[in-house]
């Protein structure tokens, strides 16, 4: 059995001359939490329909769980999805509608399935409430219900947290913390703090090809470069530049940003020989980072 849960080969999608995703290769390992990432128009959108068998690649493949997601009934039960702006029936209730749901992806008993659901994202009040009812907040999590049921080995989730208030949108963040290791999760989001805490890798997108892809330490060059921040005292530049295995140290605004080859050295012993420098020069440290923001490589990216 193949260790990739999702494997894009080459995938090409062409409307007429629009090229919206462009060549793109790529796997995520089973259990993971894996991030999509670009701006608007990168092909995100693209690449979660290609997954999810709403649209056929022009060329290439796409697999999930060693299946064309294309092939009637070939994720049925496999594959969860929350799509960035789902729309209800209006005039049917949540418990009504979860149940549904429950039916078409042969879960039995339904009703159990759907109460679980909905448990699940804490919404048990609106299981008689009409879906008209329903504010975005409350809609998103209903969709996400929807998404979970069954616990599918496979979850795509667009936009989760998007217009959820900070508590929900930190218990749908715990939600997914949950599912990492014993389900695979995409989460497509602009909020690239949150993707940067949540997800073990990641994809950037940019005009429908892939930029880049790895892990989160490969993305941040956590293993290449760390930040010190200053509070006050004169940085000895010379002696740091000096240490084994440092590549470049520069230090503006306060902060003193060093980058190392860190197959000389191990990223905890170029953190301590440097702030042992710092300390002998008199220099009062307010903390280490390592890494850059993942919001720096996707700008310097896109």
């Amino acid at each position: 059995m193949s260790d990739a849960a999702i494997d894009i080969a080459q995938a090409t999608k062409q409307f007429g001359p629009t090229v919206a995703v462009n060549q793109v290769s790529l796997q995520v390992s089973r259990g993971a939490c894996y991030g999509l990432i670009g701006p608007n128009g990168a092909g995100k959108t693209t690449l979660f329909s290609l997954l999810c068998g709403y649209l056929r690649p022009t060329r290439g493949t796409v697999r999930i769980l060693g299946q064309d997601p294309r092939s009637p009934g070939a994720i049925k039960g496999k594959l969860g999805v929350l799509p960035q702006d789902a729309a209800f029936p209006a005039s049917i209730t949540v418990g009504a509608l979860l149940t549904y749901w429950a039916r078409l992806s042969g879960l039995a008993p339904a009703e159990r399935h759907a109460r679980e659901a909905v448990e699940r994202v804490a919404l048990v009040e609106a299981w008689n409430v009409e879906a008209r009812a329903l504010s975005h907040g409350m809609a998103k999590r209903i969709a996400m219900a929807q998404a979970l049921m069954g616990n599918p080995p496979v979850v795509l989730l667009d936009e989760p947290t998007a217009g959820l208030d900070p508590r929900i949108a930190a218990h749908v963040r715990q939600l997914i913390r949950e599912m990492k290791g014993t389900q695979t999760v995409v989460v497509s989001s602009h909020n690239l703090h949150e993707l940067e805490e949540l997800c073990d890798g990641a994809a950037i997108l940019d005009r429908g090809r892939l930029m880049q892809a790895g892990s989160m330490a490969e993305l941040t060059a956590r293993a290449e470069e760390f930040r010190v921040e200053i509070a006050r005292g004169e940085v000895p530049l010379d002696a740091i530049r000096a240490l084994q295995g440092c590549t470049q140290a520069a230090f503006a605004g306060g902060q003193l940003a060093v980058s190392f080859d860190g197959r000389q050295v191990p990223p905890e012993e170029m953190i301590t020989r440097t702030l042992e420098a710092l300390i002998r020069a008199g220099v009062k440290v307010l903390g280490v980072s390592r890494g850059r923001k993942l919001e720096e490589r996707v700008l310097q990216l896109t």
